[in-house]
């Protein structure tokens, strides 16, 4: 049964709940900020820069881009009612805007690309809100996919960054000698990594990522100590707003599909990194909280709301928030908030600024290389969460590999226009579209639900009863397979009874039972708003009991363990969905391995 595994995470050292001492958090918040601050600034750089715009505006847009940035983090990591993930996530500017941004600022300057982010992050907000109606289509094989992309996108440019040669001076640099250390920072920073996550233990996996960055730096010898002296401790850019264009003109509405498209993509890196932090932040595995995905996106537009506001590059969640999350074992929401409390000192402190941006490209792009390997792996967690049969692995292989071919620049690339080349020369963005679209075909090509609203109580049982039976009859389905179903919607109902009746004057609505049909298997889902238990943990947890006794609240989640093949319950905000798939025609795969 596909269900939240109840094994130990060990290498979890402290929860988000828990409160590790200051100076540990300190030092994990400075890890996070070494990783991810290079491509907070650098994205807003590369994006004016292209667009020949002022340096005047370029320093503004750094400095908005760290503070939104600080700001955004902090509130992913406090959750404040339903903006937030509860979880370690940084908030960074994106890469995947890179394309569209040049070109809002080539025809409009600030004010056109203020305003069409500040619209494209209106649909965040609407899918954040209604991201329990798209669960068929955003599944965690789509989410899994994109998170896999990821690794597509980045590499090529951290194994730039990695063969960048630096040296002291330009002596060593016509020598060769530039290489060589290039080399050298590259292979020490991995090795030490890799060999402290491997065979390391206690503090010395906690600084792993820190001693390996400070070996390859030492290595390399190209540390930039002239930056930093000469840098100022504190300084605000003069540029004034540059307002917002609200003329909506031809330019607007040519430009405003590309930003809702690619803030779409976005929207689903981050309900996979949403689903990923949650993967690797507790000791027990757990089953998702879509309620908390549903605050990582709300947060995500507020970010990109933000961002428009200010005039600089969108936000989104950095996916290297689960790697040094794994890594480490830290994943206090404590960290979270000194990580957003550093991105803001560093928006005001130049100096500060240039102590992360003088290690050498080739120490950020190896260290880079070890996240980004384990964040592949999550995302192949993830894609694997409700099983892989074959049309899910149709899902996720053609979409990777259209994304990893449209990287490449592998796939016709003279049929695309400039515009459109720059779009689908994002791994992320090409794979996760067809992976959007496989999944909705897919959706919307299978056989029609049949649907009935109830009460929410044991009164409904015979209405329900008498539903299932009329389908499985009109499936052809024997008197068995409608018994099981029966059996399996009767323990359901027992169970969700038993949490309205734990939640005393809780304003209740309707009960809708889904019944389909997929080849052997039926699939049943009841929708309602059921309090805050998880299902899946539940039934984990009912291994660690014992079998001989089970308390008689638990004989129904017992039942219904027998009866389905898999459970899954997830939760959102405007109400849970519990899905349950169970064998009808046939004997059960569990029983033909008996």
């Amino acid at each position: 049964m596909a269900r939240a595994s109840s094994d130990v995470q060990s290498a979890v050292r402290y929860e988000p709940p828990d409160r590790p001492p200051e100076l540990l958090s300190v030092g994990m918040a400075a890890q996070f900020a070494v990783v991810t601050i290079a491509g907070i600034v650098l994205t807003p750089l590369i994006v004016i820069r292209a667009a020949g715009q002022s340096d005047s505006y370029l320093s503004w847009a750094v400095f908005a881009a760290l503070l939104v940035s600080g700001l955004t983090t902090i509130l992913q990591a406090v959750r404040v009612g339903r903006f937030g993930s509860g979880y370690v996530l940084l908030m960074g500017t994106s890469g995947a805007f890179i394309a569209v941004c040049i070109t809002a600022l080539a025809e409009g300057g600030p004010p056109l690309l203020a305003t069409l982010v500040v619209v494209s992050s209106l649909f965040q907000f609407l899918l954040a809100s209604r991201l329990s109606l798209l669960r068929r289509i955003i599944t965690p094989a789509v989410a899994g996919t994109v998170i896999m992309l990821i690794s597509v996108t980045v590499m090529p440019i951290l194994f730039g960054m990695m063969s960048q040669v630096q040296a002291n001076g330009a002596d060593d640099l016509a020598a060769g000698g530039g290489n060589f250390g290039t080399a050298a920072a590259v292979g020490i920073t991995v090795a030490v990594i890799v060999a402290i996550v491997l065979r390391g233990s206690g503090a010395w996996r906690l600084w792993a990522p820190v001693i390996g960055v400070v070996a390859g730096a030492l290595v390399s010898g190209a540390y930039d100590t002239g930056a930093v002296a000469s840098a100022s401790w504190l300084g605000v850019p003069g540029s004034r707003w540059m307002g917002l264009d609200l003329s909506f003109g031809p330019e607007f509405w040519v430009l405003l599909p590309a930003f809702v498209f690619v803030t779409l993509v976005g929207a689903i890196e981050t309900i996979g990194d949403a689903v990923a932090i949650q993967n690797v932040s507790w000791r027990h595995r757990r089953a998702t909280d879509y309620r908390a995905v549903q605050g990582a996106v709300a947060a995500d537009g507020v970010g990109n709301l933000l961002s428009g506001l200010a005039a600089t590059v969108p936000n989104t969640t950095y996916s290297s928030s689960v790697s040094v999350t794994e890594v480490t074992g830290v994943a206090a929401r404590r960290v979270g908030v000194f990580i957003g409390v550093i991105f803001i000192v560093l928006a005001f402190s130049p100096k500060a600024t240039s102590v992360l941006l003088a290690i050498p490209d080739a120490v950020i792009g190896a260290y880079g290389l070890v996240l980004i390997a384990i964040l592949f792996i999550v995302g192949m967690r993830i894609a694997v969460t409700d099983g892989l049969d074959l049309r899910q692995g149709v899902v996720v292989g053609v979409s990777f590999w259209i994304g990893a071919g449209f990287q490449a620049n592998a796939i016709f690339p003279e049929l695309w226009s400039d515009r459109m080349a720059s779009l689908l020369g994002n791994g992320m963005t090409a794979g996760g579209f067809t992976a959007l679209a496989l999944s909705a075909f897919f959706e919307l090509t299978r056989p029609r639900r049949k649907r009935l609203a109830v009460g929410l109580d044991m009164d409904s049982l015979p209405e329900i009863r008498e539903f299932l039976s009329a389908y499985a009859s009109k499936q052809g389905w024997d008197e068995t397979a409608a018994d099981r179903m029966c059996l399996v919607a009767e323990e359901t109902l027992v169970i969700l009874a038993e949490h309205k009746k734990e939640r005393e004057g809780a304003v209740w609505g309707k009960l809708t039972v889904v019944a389909a049909a997929d080849g052997d298997d039926a699939e049943l889902e009841f929708m309602a708003s059921i309090g805050d238990a998880n299902i899946e943990d539940r039934l984990a947890l009912l291994g660690d009991r014992p079998a001989e006794a089970p308390a008689e609240r638990e004989i129904s989640l017992r039942l219904l363990r027998h009866l389905a093949s898999s459970v899954h319950h997830q939760q959102y905000t405007d109400g849970d969905v519990v899905k349950i798939r169970l064998r009808v025609a046939g004997p059960r795969a569990d029983e033909q391995a008996a």
